[in-house]
This record gives structure tokens, C-alpha cells and sequence, in this order.
């Protein structure tokens, strides 16, 4: 077989389908090498993709987890009257967040 007939053997996959097999790999209970050579997959793809949609995601949520209290004062710390924010961490404390207008 000649290179040429190799290289278009190849399957171009779309970053969607990368993710599918992201997704199935780990489902799947396999180490990344047995499933690639399960799935006939080139290693080094697999990896190189796996990493890259998973950055890909961590950029996309890095202001996810984070709530702007901005709002709740209204543009101004001294803009209206207070408020008290209250989260029970459990086992008895509380972390007690207030404002006095």
C-alpha cells in the first residue's frame, strides 16, 4: 500500500465528532490506548483532541462558576438601603455577607 492510499484512508473528523469519542473513551471504562486501537483511532489524535476540547471547554466556562453581586447593590455600594447575604456552610458556620445603606 502507498502512502497516498494511507493518508486517504484516513478519517477527517469534525471537533463534534472528536467529542463523541472524547465522551465514549470515557465511558467506556477503557484506557485511551484500548479504545483507540478498539476503534482504530490514532493515538496521538485521540490525545491531541482530548486536550484540546478540553481546554476548549475550560475557557468557555471560566466565568461560570462565579455570581456578579454587582447587581444586587445597584451599581453603588451606597446606593440603597442594606442587605445581608447568609451561606450556611454546614456543621453550624455561616459566612454572613451585609450592607448598611
Amino acid at each position: 500500500m502507498s502512502q497516498h492510499e494511507v493518508t486517504s484512508m484516513r478519517k477527517h473528523r469534525t471537533p463534534e465528532q472528536w467529542q463523541a469519542l472524547v465522551d465514549q473513551q470515557r465511558d467506556s471504562g477503557l484506557s485511551a490506548p484500548q479504545f483507540c486501537q478498539q476503534e482504530n483511532i490514532g493515538y496521538a489524535s485521540f490525545c491531541h483532541w482530548r486536550k484540546r476540547l478540553s481546554e476548549a471547554s475550560t475557557d468557555d466556562s471560566a466565568d461560570a462558576n462565579f455570581l456578579d453581586l454587582s447587581s444586587l447593590m445597584g451599581g453603588s455600594s451606597s446606593s440603597g438601603p442594606g442587605w445581608n447575604i447568609v451561606l450556611s456552610l454546614g456543621n453550624g458556620v455561616e459566612l454572613r455577607l451585609s450592607q448598611n445603606g
